[in-house]
């Protein structure tokens, strides 16, 4: 069965002759005897009944008459379909963000996708870093942003901004009146720790090691699976907690919330592009991606994006 044989049943149906058929369908008569034998054959049963009063379908005919114009209907709207999705003048966009990107970054970025693509509908997931490349590798989503680089052999990962990890403690706090703080005094406060998968809590923790300090020896008092969960608990005295600077700008200049600085600890990651190997992105997703890499590549978002 192919969608030729399925239009050209259609007009014999419809009209009830094989000649109109053929007309209707710009092939000889007899090859329209050929496409309707095939169809018969394949199904095993009788399609048309030839009488006096022309080709009239049979039951079962009817049940095929009946898919095959909605099966040839919706073909017709492939190609118009794909025109559009190529012009990007209708498609609809999956990404996924970790929890800085999804909440920040990605949303500043919508305004000027929509602007140049109006006919673009954005999906946008959210989850920790590890989420979003499982996501991405299930092909939920056309690529994602995450806070770190993971080993992922099916996974390509561009590098899109830099971002700076701060300590933040409650307004009020006892280290809010010193200038900096020790590593060694980090050990005896509570702290408020992203989920495991966190691409924060993963930058954090190795640049607490590559100061001398083993992160498993902080006094975890809670692990909180988003940054807006983490930065209400730093506010309600819970314990202290390293996010990203963009994250809190606005808390800091309320003054809910204080940066204390760490001597010996400087903490810095990369935010990536990570898309699948070998496979061809959409126009809409290329659009967005370019836009992205328009307004962070190369470019730090410390205090701001």
């Amino acid at each position: 069965m192919n969608l030729k044989q399925l239009e050209v049943f259609i007009k014999v149906a419809e009209s009830g002759s094989f000649s109109k058929g053929a007309e209707a369908t710009f092939i000889t008569q007899s090859t329209v005897s050929q496409h309707i034998s095939a169809l018969e054959s394949e199904f095993g049963m009788k399609l048309l009944d030839r009488t006096g009063k022309g080709a009239l379908p049979t039951e079962g005919g009817k049940i095929l008459l009946e898919r095959a114009r909605k099966l040839v209907e919706y073909a017709k709207e492939i190609p118009v379909a794909l025109a559009r999705f190529k012009g990007i003048e209708e498609a609809e966009l999956n990404i996924a963000g970790s929890s800085i990107p999804g909440e920040y970054m990605i949303p500043a970025a919508l305004p000027l996708l929509i602007s140049r693509f109006p006919g673009v509908t954005i999906v946008l997931l959210q989850g920790d870093s590890r989420d979003v490349l499982r996501k991405l590798m299930t092909e939920e989503v056309e690529f994602g942003v995450v806070g770190g680089l993971f080993e992922e052999e099916s996974l390509n990962f561009t590098p899109l901004a830099k971002d700076e990890l701060v300590l933040i403690a409650p307004a009020g706090h006892r280290w809010a009146k010193k200038s900096r703080i020790t590593k060694e005094e980090l050990l005896a406060e509570p702290f408020v720790l992203r989920e495991t998968g966190s691409g924060t809590g993963r930058a954090t923790a190795k640049a607490l090691l590559e100061a001398g300090l083993d992160p498993a020896k902080l006094k975890v008092a809670v692990h909180l699976g988003s940054n807006e969960a983490v930065k209400r608990a730093v506010m309600a005295g819970i314990g202290v907690s390293y996010v990203s600077a963009v994250s809190v700008q606005r808390e800091l200049e309320q003054g809910v919330l204080v940066q204390v600085r760490v001597a010996e600890v400087e903490i810095q990651r990369d935010f990536f592009l990570a898309t699948r190997k070998g496979r061809e992105l959409s126009p809409a997703a290329i659009a967005f991606k370019e836009i992205m890499m328009e307004m962070y590549a190369k470019a730090s978002i410390e205090g701001g994006a």
